[in-house]
């Protein structure tokens, strides 16, 4: 029996995949995850979506920065 998949969501972070899934795109075509686990972008700001590459962090960083000079 495989492992059930889990999805886990982080503050201000991706959606991080593990387990047995498919992905899809909009057409119903399959997309290579090329690993057994992903992060999926929530934040919209992602150069490499539907996967995340980060870009969250340097959103939060400088709201963090704008919140501390107020």
């Amino acid at each position: 029996m495989t492992d059930p998949t889990v999805i886990r969501a982080y503050p201000d972070g991706p959606l991080l995949v593990r387990g047995d899934f498919r992905l899809e795109d909009e057409n119903g075509e399959e997309v290579d995850p090329r690993r057994g686990t992903i992060a999926l972008c929530r934040c919209d700001k992602s150069a490499r979506k539907p996967f995340c590459d980060g870009s969250h962090t340097l959103s939060r960083r400088g709201r963090l920065a704008r919140e501390t000079r107020e």
